[in-house]
């Protein structure tokens, strides 16, 4: 018993660096009838959901509903995210698009459709249409294949970080604006000082040194604002607790939509110069090209890999670093089950490759803002680079 409060006591711990998901996984450690799912909570930490989740003690359940906004039939229909009880419930509707209570529906048969947070098959982890029959008659939540899917325009967990993290820049480099104005000619102060030296490093190092002194300029707002688009939401990343913890930019839709931007701007920006190299590549033999164009197919293959890494690099350093983490937290409740004792001396080890490896993200946090930031500008200064 001791020994099992003292595993709490460093789940307690665990949380202040890695998040609130433990707490919940650490009370079904406790249960002999179910046994811990370590790739369950590793998912469940990394996904996006529909709730902010903060943490859970025993029957106590603590975390921000957000609104869900679903298009149905012509219809908007909004409603906050407790209504599905943290995913342990429908909502469900009328014929008249009007909300029904779940305890309701055993003296009510007037449900029209049912949304619910699906928990396995090909929709796991969105909102699906499920059998209202199926719920009504045997409280089961079954999705209705045959309805197809809802138009989902919902405020998730990583929307809302999104919009957080955008009010955070603004307010930053609003402020550092500010100074630069009312300072001018002065030394930098503050967070002008703190912020100035990553500036200056992406003006001379990356943007002259990859697009050149001339055509830099135009580039430069851009290239700003993804490294610290980035670097920001990386950091928010590993703050364990509101409102940091949002997994953004490990999420694949994020870093494409960035990648996307990246690829838009080059070839949009590209050149003559640069064109005639992807369609007929100076200095390449002819039986290269004609009859069959292998080396303009080869080019144009290279024109959509270069934003796809983007967006794979992103996603997969911020993902696996927070799978890592989990990976070694898992294991204290892997052995626990074995035997409590095994589990307190796995816990010592597993809390200390943590820490190291939350200082080691602070770091990469830099190094994968930096990298894409470098990549842009490379793509860039090859679009606009002039015949020699």
């Amino acid at each position: 018993m001791i020994i099992k409060h003292i595993q709490y006591f460093l789940v307690s711990l665990i949380f202040l660096f890695n998040g609130s998901t433990f707490a919940q996984h650490a009370e079904e450690e406790s249960s002999a009838e179910e046994s811990f799912n370590a790739g369950e909570m590793i998912i469940e930490h990394i996904v996006d959901s529909y709730e902010w989740h903060i943490l859970d003690y025993d029957d106590f359940h603590l975390s921000i509903p957000l609104p869900v906004i679903i298009f149905h039939e012509g219809n908007l229909l909004t409603f906050m995210s407790s209504t599905f009880h943290h995913g342990h419930a429908p909502a469900l509707f009328d014929e008249n698009n009007k909300l029904i209570h779940a305890e309701e529906t055993d003296n009510n048969h007037s449900v029209s459709y049912g949304l619910a947070v699906m928990h396995e098959g090909a929709h796991k982890g969105k909102l699906a249409y499920i059998d209202v029959n199926e719920y009504i008659h045997h409280h089961k939540i079954v999705e209705n294949t045959e309805a197809g899917m809802p138009y989902d325009f919902s405020i998730t967990k990583n929307v809302l970080s999104l919009w957080m993290s955008l009010i955070l820049i603004l307010w930053v480099f609003v402020s550092v604006a500010k100074s630069y104005k009312t300072r001018k000619g002065k030394a930098p102060k503050g967070m002008q000082n703190m912020l100035e030296p990553f500036i200056i490093f992406i003006r001379d190092d990356i943007a002259k040194e990859s697009i050149g002194e001339k055509k830099y300029e135009k580039y430069l707002p851009y290239l700003l604002t993804i490294f610290f688009f980035i670097f920001f939401n990386n950091l928010l990343g590993l703050i364990p607790f509101f409102p940091g913890g949002a997994n953004l930019t490990g999420n694949i839709a994020v870093t494409m939509v960035l990648a996307l931007f990246t690829f838009i701007i080059t070839n949009v920006s590209g050149n003559k110069n640069y064109w005639v190299h992807i369609i007929n590549t100076p200095g390449v033999p002819w039986w290269l090209k004609i009859p069959m164009p292998l080396m303009p197919i080869v080019e144009l293959v290279g024109l959509i890999t270069k934003p796809f890494v983007l967006m794979v690099r992103l996603f997969a350093n911020i993902t696996a670093g927070h799978i890592i983490v989990l990976g070694f937290i898992s294991l204290i409740f892997i052995f626990g089950n074995m035997n409590p004792a095994i589990g307190y001396g796995v816990s010592v080890v597993s809390i200390a490759f943590t820490i190291f490896l939350t200082f080691l993200e602070f770091l990469v946090a830099l190094i994968q803002a930096y990298v894409f930031t470098l990549l842009s500008a490379l793509y860039f200064g090859s679009a606009v680079e002039e015949h020699h």
